[in-house]
């Protein structure tokens, strides 16, 4: 196993289990204490965790991966989800979309669409994600609009009120949100409440709302709440999505696309 892939793996394993000792994560990394008391400093270094003694601790109480260490969490779902988004968006569309690993992979799947290949433009992207309008500046069939803010390191998202000016200005066909968590009752949320601001501004501006999210996603509650489930024009998440699920969402008004 590669130092970045153990690093990612004992970033994982903090998430879910808030604390982690050296022989622990020796055992279900299989590689040797001595490795894992390295890779531990070296990541205390960087603040991604907090050292104590014979293990580590997740870096404080709201602690959140950065998203460089998210990306290959539910990696096949996500693409399958991403490919079945990009497929909802029809051409001159202006499309609105929010930062995350979901959300990154619909920009891909969108840039690889042959009918998207040409035209003046193809799309209209408005983004708060860095690294998406990084990806699709170099395709000129498809115009970049950025929004103002400060950026966040953990989810590359441009957060704050330098970000109402544009958002203020546009309207959007689509705006297509990742989300921490998409329930019913509770509504789609984020871990963040400057990135939930944002996203709801994007889901005013837009005629039609599509959350993508993986099915772990579901039926769960977050810090900040982004919108009302009936805001949800179309949800789409992968197969094991439990019927009863489905049957609650689609109750909602949301239409429920399962790939």
């Amino acid at each position: 196993m590669s130092r970045d892939a153990r690093w990612q793996a004992l970033l994982e394993l903090l998430v879910e289990r808030g604390r982690l000792d050296v022989e622990e994560a020796a055992a279900e990394l299989a590689v040797s204490a001595a490795t894992i008391r390295r890779d531990f400093d070296q990541l205390a270094e960087q603040q991604m965790l907090v050292r104590t003694r014979g293990g580590a601790v997740v870096h404080g109480v709201s602690y959140e991966l950065p998203l460089r260490y998210k990306t290959a969490r539910h990696a096949s779902e996500k693409q399958r989800i991403a490919k079945a988004v990009a497929g909802l968006v029809a051409p001159g569309e202006a499309v609105g979309l929010t930062g995350g690993t979901t959300t990154t992979e619909v920009a891909r799947a969108l840039a690889v669409r042959s009918d998207l290949a040409s035209g003046s433009p193809a799309l209209t992207i408005v983004t708060n994600a860095l690294n998406i309008a990084n990806e699709l500046a170099v395709r000129p069939q498809f115009k970049i609009v950025l929004t103002g803010g400060v950026a966040r390191p953990q989810s590359y998202e441009l957060v704050g009120p330098l970000a109402d000016g544009v958002l203020g200005q546009i309207t959007l066909d689509v705006a297509v949100l990742g989300v921490v968590a998409l329930d019913v009752t509770h509504g789609a949320a984020a871990a963040d409440e400057a990135e939930a601001a944002i996203n709801r501004l994007l889901c005013e501006r837009a005629e039609r709302v599509i959350v993508a999210a993986d099915s772990s996603k579901l039926g769960q509650r977050a810090f900040a709440r982004i919108c009302a489930a009936e805001s949800v024009n179309t949800l789409v998440t992968d197969v094991a999505v439990s019927g009863d699920m489905v049957r609650r969402f689609e109750e909602a008004g949301v239409q429920v696309v399962a790939v």
